[in-house]
């Protein structure tokens, strides 16, 4: 299994809250466990006390990722660094699957769940994740939606480094607010000159004379 995949267990854990909507999915086991994914093994090992541990991990997750997306480098990295050193790695070479040609394994690294606890275990390869992810392509690669009330966690992959919303459907709200907001601009701005040339109008009728014109 690749680190970079790894990285995507820090982003499913900060998005299982939703603040600016009131809303957080991580209060049972079984919302842990389905943070897990394909990962059943150490997904078995949660039990109730690990709703809060994993909420103060999704905390600290969250902090990485206001920090990137605030320009703060230095920040991010400490933080992240923090994690690190509580939630140790264990590395292994694994090679469960085959190349094409032949029957030799596809040799990859893989992070080996044995912690403690299931909170361990998630914070380890989610911390790992980001990690790899930070050091790979830039703390700048680590973002928070701009479609508000929207602020969901995401790893840029775009080639120029574009990428401002968590998900299409972000982008396409976003989009429709700032379509709406320039039509609703384009009005008042008619209605506006509208009213002035009923104005001028008016004044020329009762005779009164633009500034600087001839006449006796």
């Amino acid at each position: 299994m690749e680190l970079a995949y790894y990285s995507d267990y820090a982003v499913r854990l900060v998005n299982s809250e939703e603040p600016g909507r009131n809303k957080d999915v991580l209060t049972t086991v079984e919302a842990i466990r389905d943070l897990f994914g394909p990962s059943t093994q150490m997904a078995r090992r949660a039990t109730d006390s690990d709703v809060t541990r994993f909420r103060s991990v999704r905390a600290r997750l969250r902090a990485v990722f206001e920090a990137a997306d605030g320009g703060d480098e230095t920040l991010a990295v400490d933080l992240l660094n923090s994690l690190l050193l509580e939630f140790p790695v264990s590395p292994q070479i694994s090679g469960h699957d085959h190349r094409d040609d032949d029957d030799r394994p596809l040799w990859h690294l893989h992070l080996a769940d044995h912690p403690s606890n299931a909170t361990a275990g998630y914070a380890a390869i989610a911390a790992m994740g980001l990690a790899f992810h930070l050091t790979e392509h830039g703390v700048d690669r680590l973002g928070l939606c701009e479609a508000p009330p929207c602020r969901n966690a995401y790893l840029d992959t775009s080639t120029n480094r574009s990428r401002r919303y968590c998900s299409d459907r972000c982008a396409t709200r976003a989009n429709v607010a700032a379509y709406r907001a320039r039509k609703r601009l384009e009005t008042e701005r008619s209605a506006s000159t509208g009213r002035a040339a009923p104005s001028a109008q008016r004044a020329s009728a009762n005779g009164e004379r633009r500034p600087g014109a001839g006449g006796r």
